[in-house]
């Protein structure tokens, strides 16, 4: 699935990840393909992600996650 992290700052990552775990408000969420298309907000925490080239990680203090068609866009704080 395409992976877009986007801060006020700068784009933290842009490509393809095969899962993804990210802090929810309500708890961890964990995303695979074909994921059921998904809104939520983020609490501080980590972004994990697994790639091709391996495991990525990226620190948030907040946000939100949107999942749809594969594509998944992140706007962390």
């Amino acid at each position: 699935m395409n992976v877009d992290i986007i801060t006020p700052d700068q784009n933290l990552f842009s490509g393809d990840a095969s899962s993804i775990i990210a802090p929810g408000s309500d708890g961890s969420l964990g995303i695979l393909d074909n994921h059921a298309p998904l809104i939520s907000s983020l609490k501080e925490g980590q972004i994990k992600l697994t790639t091709t080239e391996g495991e990525k990680s990226f620190d948030v203090n907040g946000g939100v996650i949107e999942v749809l068609n594969n594509k998944v866009i992140i706007l962390a704080e």
